[in-house]
């Protein structure tokens, strides 16, 4: 089955309906990604809903599901299904960031995706999709989260063949973030111990309420300790 296309349609959907619109013009904290920070918003339980219970703030969230870097529809791409799009001024103190899955799952379906690895990141760090998205946020002077993937417990999923790719990907951000310190690489492939499902959605690849709470509590950790 092509995945691609409910997940599409699914976005498009989401996306005029599930986006969060700023209630504050001095909100401080942007959102921008896929599913993994959209997942459980419309029940109040998102990623990015624990962070501002967190931090007691509202944080401005753009991320859509489906959404990639590598999107080149225009118009669909403008409304957030590409990553880079869903940037809006502002003056954001921090940028938590996600992305890349989609476009390792999607694209090239984890299979030979070498060269989506190098267009995401490339292995000098020099260039990419993701370097170039970084790079433009800190240039407005934002800091940056960019939070990773949980990898499934060791139970059958759609996802389980991309691990080696996103471990990959995963270790050039790393790389490159060390780079800045204005830039948090945050690593959740460990949290899920061997065979615990608790983390993880029904469908084994999206975050469950309660991976989202501890990963939401993990990003405002380092927003408050920065």
């Amino acid at each position: 089955m092509n995945w691609s296309i409910p997940l599409l349609v699914m976005s498009v959907l989401l996306t005029g309906c599930g986006e969060q619109v700023s209630r504050d013009e001095k909100a401080r904290v942007l959102a921008m990604g896929d599913s993994m920070l959209a997942w459980h918003r419309a029940e109040g339980k998102s990623i990015i809903q624990t962070v501002e219970e967190r931090l007691d703030e509202e944080v401005v969230d753009r991320s859509v599901v489906g959404a990639q870097f590598t999107y080149f529809l225009p118009i669909s791409g403008a409304l957030g299904m590409n990553i880079g799009k869903q940037y809006r001024p502002g003056k954001w103190d921090w940028v938590i960031l996600n992305g890349g899955g989609n476009d390792l799952w999607l694209s090239c379906g984890c299979v030979e995706c070498d060269w989506m690895v190098d267009l995401l990141v490339s292995k000098d760090l020099k260039t990419g999709k993701v370097v170039d998205t970084i790079r433009k946020l800190r240039a407005g002077g934002s800091r940056v989260i960019y939070v990773g993937y949980l990898h499934s417990p060791g139970v059958n999923s759609l996802v389980d063949h991309c691990k080696d790719e996103d471990i990959e990907f995963e270790s050039r951000i790393a790389a490159f973030a060390a780079k800045d310190p204005g830039v948090h690489y945050l690593q959740v492939s460990r949290l899920v111990p061997a065979g615990d499902t608790s983390f993880h959605a029904p469908d084994r690849i999206h975050p469950s309420r309660k991976a989202s709470k501890v990963i939401g509590e993990m990003i405002a950790d380092v927003i408050l300790k920065n």
